[in-house]
């Protein structure tokens, strides 16, 4: 996973009024807080923050007040309408230190023939990691499965050093049975008519 820099800045000023001035001139009002340490209140660059967040669990590292600060998000909070971040929750990281973060799971290969449908009952599989060495993703092979097949958290292999963070026995992925389609009003009056 890479690691992200942004130069951020002290936030001295609080509430509603200082956030909207802050917002308008592009800024991101952020709070970086973990490791038992006092809350610190920072103004990041709202374009840098917006293109590092489209990477799942990111690292970014925050340069602020003359320091560095190594940071993963946890909230993030967007504008219902125009979908703008209007404040960031980051967790304070250290190398080698592990932190429960989701990682995205992907499914690779066919199921068996006769239309099954593969559901996704958890689309991220919660997992324990080293904070600089987060998995984007993790990969499950569904090739052949038939119907009613499912695949279990403690069957996907996981990158070396993750862990799972959820009961091994939970469904992550099953196969479902294609539903025949009932055939429409119309049809069913026509073929009543003909026998």
């Amino acid at each position: 996973m890479a690691e992200i820099k942004i130069a951020g800045e002290v936030r001295t000023e609080f509430g509603k009024g200082a956030a909207r001035r802050a917002r308008r001139a592009t800024l991101v009002p952020a709070v970086i807080y973990g490791h038992g340490a006092e809350p610190q209140h920072v103004n990041l660059p709202g374009h840098e923050l917006l293109l590092a967040l489209r990477a799942k669990n990111v690292l970014i590292n925050v340069e602020f007040g003359g320091k560095n600060q190594l940071v993963i998000p946890k909230a993030v909070q967007r504008d219902a309408l125009k979908g703008f971040i209007k404040h960031v929750d980051l967790l304070a990281v250290r190398q080698g230190e592990k932190v429960t973060v989701e990682v995205q799971v992907v499914a690779e290969g066919e199921l068996a023939a006769g239309g099954n449908l593969l559901e996704h009952v958890l689309n991220a599989l919660p997992v324990e990691a080293e904070a600089t060495h987060i998995p984007e993703s993790v990969t499950v092979s569904v090739e052949g499965l038939e119907a009613g097949a499912s695949i279990l958290a403690k069957d996907i292999t996981l990158p070396k050093g993750t862990t799972l963070a959820v009961d091994e026995d939970t469904v992550v992925l099953q196969v479902l049975a294609a539903q025949a389609e009932a055939p429409a009003e119309g049809e069913e009056a026509a073929e009543g008519a003909e026998a």
